[in-house]
């Protein structure tokens, strides 16, 4: 199945090729990347952990659909963004994302490409609302997910386990009219 290719001022959404799995490599077993991300990342990812879930993604048969975030120009792999997670009866989309490269983050590629995958989700897939969680100490996250309209809607507390230290999970949500409203 082939995505749509959505494109921003920088980044362009593109579907995922064979040769991401060289880039996808160099952050799954970075603790600074995956330390904001699921358990999925707890243990260290075998080279055919990671093709495998990119040879699903390739096949278009994994719950999980999304984009490859990318240079507009060179094509080359930022990271990705997904809705890992889609509960069609009630228009619910669950969001996902990684910058990968360190050089990446903090340019506010992240916020772009998530108000892409909103208008995506809002617009083409009709979806009424998108969430996410994540861990109380991605501040950066956070600001950039208020940026794009999302609320905190709650906080599970002290459940997240890393480095010693206990610490809360928050969910965020933005709903299609919030959305539309902050245009």
């Amino acid at each position: 199945m082939i995505m749509p290719r959505l494109y921003g001022e920088r980044i362009m959404l593109r579907e995922y090729k064979k040769e991401d799995l060289e880039h996808m490599r160099k952050w799954v077993n970075d603790p600074e990347v995956v330390n904001n991300l699921s358990d999925l990342f707890l243990f260290p990812h075998p080279h055919r952990v990671t093709e495998s879930f990119l040879d699903t993604m390739l096949e278009g048969n994994a719950e999980v659909k999304g984009f490859v975030i990318a240079d507009k120009e060179t094509e080359a792999y930022i990271g990705q963004i997904d809705l890992i997670k889609t509960d069609w009866k009630n228009r619910v989309g669950t969001l996902g994302i990684v910058i990968g490269a360190k050089e990446n983050r903090g340019k506010g590629i992240g916020e772009e490409a998530i108000r892409l995958l909103q208008d995506f989700a809002f617009n083409r897939l009709n979806l009424n609302k998108l969430e996410l969680t994540l861990r109380d100490y991605n501040v950066q996250g956070y600001k950039c997910y208020q940026k794009c309209g999302f609320v905190e809607e709650g906080r599970i507390m002290q459940n997240f386990y890393v480095d010693g230290i206990y610490t809360d999970t928050i969910h965020m949500g933005v709903l299609k009219s919030e959305y539309e409203k902050s245009k």
